[in-house]
């Protein structure tokens, strides 16, 4: 009984978050949408956001799926950048623009770690002056 509850409770959250992230989606499309309507004076119908919001939450789906058969294939449990590039393959402007994202975010990686190295070299350069200049008063 107790176990019965438990999987019905547990449905009704994960139903509760699909309904959440499909009215996200609903949201952000129809404002996307406005724009696009006001950018081309052209205007959408409420069926064919609802329509926009349907394909790209299946596809979503689609890319979640696909994601994790890849880093289940390189037998981990990460989905990583290279499964998100193999995934933009088929779009050569899509892979471009996830080509150049990687990279930037390969750039400030590494200048965050030269970063950290400076400042943990400063302070230990700074501690261990501080050491030296205590033994130095110490008689």
């Amino acid at each position: 009984m107790e176990r019965e509850n438990s999987n019905k409770k547990l449905l009704t959250s994960v139903s509760c978050h699909f309904q959440r992230l499909k009215a996200a989606i609903h949201y952000t499309v129809g404002r996307l949408c406005q724009q696009a309507a006001a950018d081309h004076e052209r205007e959408f119908s409420r069926q064919a956001i609802a329509a926009l919001a349907e394909i790209t939450f299946r596809q979503c789906d689609i890319f979640a799926t696909d994601l994790e058969a890849f880093a289940r294939h390189a037998k981990r449990q990460t989905v990583t950048a290279d499964d998100v590039k193999l995934l933009a393959r088929r779009s050569a402007a899509l892979s471009n623009y996830i080509q150049q994202k990687s990279e930037e975010l390969a750039q400030n990686n590494q200048e965050q770690k030269e970063r950290r190295k400076k400042n943990a070299a400063k302070r230990k350069t700074k501690s261990s002056t501080e050491n030296e200049a205590d033994m130095a008063m110490e008689p």
